[in-house]
């Protein structure tokens, strides 16, 4: 692990190699899984305010969950998460023709139709984010479900946070993720 800035980084995420393989796995992250995605406090009020235009992409099942339980819920530690389907599915999940998950937050996005793109942390998976309240923690998660896309990574030689350098830059700005890039740079050539 090392330090950047007011985060502390795994040293994993320069080492690892990873690109979604949607037609491997269908999308399981977003239907696998004991617990909704991870939202931070700022996304609590966007998701709300969008919720209008994402009716008409969502899929009854999750409206009714939204209904019910609202448009994100609360854990036992306080975390606010996204909604879920019977415990299960995200509610903001829809299937393509192939039955492929994806979400339907991104697709409203793709769309023009909103700003918000999906919860940050979706954005960047494989890479997970712990808050302390000095840094945050910025770690590599490992889950069997995603074995497939370790595969495609390494034929493409393509290492963790350059997959999501989109997501990372949303997340701590592009100042951080160049920082990043010159450590992995020099850390290659040594």
């Amino acid at each position: 692990m090392f330090q950047l800035d007011k985060t502390i980084v795994s040293e994993e995420i320069l080492e690892k190699e990873f690109v979604c393989n949607l037609s491997a796995c269908k999308g399981a992250c977003c239907v696998n899984g004991d617990a909704g995605a991870p939202l931070e406090k700022e996304e609590l009020n966007e998701l709300e305010e969008i919720l209008p235009v994402l009716k008409k992409y969502l899929r009854k099942e999750g409206l009714e969950a939204i209904e019910k339980q609202g448009a994100y819920t609360t854990n036992e530690l306080g975390e606010h998460e996204t909604t879920l389907i019977n415990g299960e599915d995200c509610a903001y999940v829809i299937y393509d023709e192939k039955k492929v998950a994806l979400c339907g937050i991104e697709e409203a996005y793709n769309q023009g139709e909103v700003t918000f793109k999906k919860p940050v942390s979706c954005h960047l998976y494989p890479i997970r984010i712990k808050q302390y309240s000095e840094f945050a923690a910025v770690n590599y998660d490992k889950w069997e479900i995603c074995d497939d896309a370790c595969s495609l990574g390494k034929e493409l030689a393509v290492p963790v946070y350059k997959f999501v350098k989109q997501a990372l830059e949303r997340k701590f700005g592009q100042k951080w993720f160049a920082e990043l890039d010159k450590i992995a740079k020099e850390r290659e050539r040594s």
